[in-house]
């Protein structure tokens, strides 16, 4: 089927229900049929699989999804959508409409009654200005997941992808990959969207990791880390850390931390590798349980 995806079509669904885009929802639909089968083939998507999609609009990609799927819950936000869902998905009965904010839903108890507690799969046309959010909400709830294929800004793809000592390495860069392994399946220009976004897109693809890349003995001290590098980004890495009120060290003590490591105090925290970021955490970690 997957009709929908004809920009006509899209059109004409949203004049028979009068439908407004609403900017708070940072709503663009997909209408271009090629980037609907890249982000379906990146998902990996088989017949025994429960997809959670986010955001599905007017149910586009949520055709092609319950066709390749076992069964789909859909959660909306914007309760001027759930009609125009329940018609266009009416002749597939392996999906479920939920209208909800997915950032108050209960993603593991979803997860439990609808997969029997599996590893679930998540795929998204996410609004913009809440990607993070979300995709960090999914992470670190440990929510049980194979994968999470989304179309973001091109900016923030860039972002999750990036490595140590380039501009787009940041926290996001980080965070994303102690969880995931992220892969770029398409970029997408704005013409493949109704009503056009004014930026770059992007297909991601973060395939799960089973456990984590590195062992650290906790790992809220390393996202604290992390956050103060990157805080001031221009500050080294000693006056970033020494700036943030979560640890309680002295300059000299934070110094001595960096040194242990073999690395010199004038280092910024863009050089370094989730690796050692996590030896950090534990020296950090040692000096302060004593």
């Amino acid at each position: 089927m997957g009709e929908l995806i004809q920009p006509q079509k899209t059109a004409e669904v949203l004049q028979k229900y009068k439908f407004t885009f609403q900017k708070k929802y940072g709503q663009n639909f997909l209408i271009d049929s090629h980037v609907m089968h890249k982000i379906i083939t990146a998902a990996a998507i088989t017949k025994e699989e429960f997809i959670l999609e986010i955001g599905p609009g007017i149910g586009t990609m949520t055709q092609f999804l319950c066709e390749h799927a076992r069964f789909v819950t859909a959660v909306e936000i914007d309760q001027n959508l759930i009609p125009i869902l329940h018609e266009t998905l009416s002749c597939y009965p392996n999906v479920n409409i939920v209208n909800a904010d997915i950032l108050k839903t209960d993603i593991r108890k979803l997860a439990e009654e609808k997969n029997n507690g599996q590893p679930i799969k998540v795929v998204a046309n996410l609004p913009y200005y809440i990607t993070t959010p979300i995709i960090m909400g999914l992470f670190e709830s440990h929510v049980p997941l194979t994968s999470v294929t989304v179309m973001v800004q091109k900016e923030v793809a860039d972002r999750m992808k990036a490595g140590p000592g380039t501009k787009d390495y940041g926290a996001l860069s980080l965070a994303v990959q102690y969880y995931a392994n992220p892969v770029i399946a398409a970029n997408v220009p704005p013409n493949c969207f109704m009503p056009r976004p004014k930026v770059g897109s992007a297909v991601i693809c973060l395939e799960c990791h089973k456990e984590p890349p590195v062992q650290v003995k906790d790992e809220k001290l390393m996202f604290d880390l992390i956050r103060a590098s990157f805080n001031q980004r221009r500050k080294t890495l000693v006056n970033g850390l020494n700036n943030f009120p979560n640890i309680p060290l002295a300059k000299e003590q934070i110094q001595d931390c960096i040194t242990s490591l073999g690395m010199p105090c004038s280092i910024r925290g863009e050089m370094l590798t989730l690796e050692q970021f996590a030896l950090l955490t534990d020296a950090v970690f040692d000096r302060l349980h004593g």
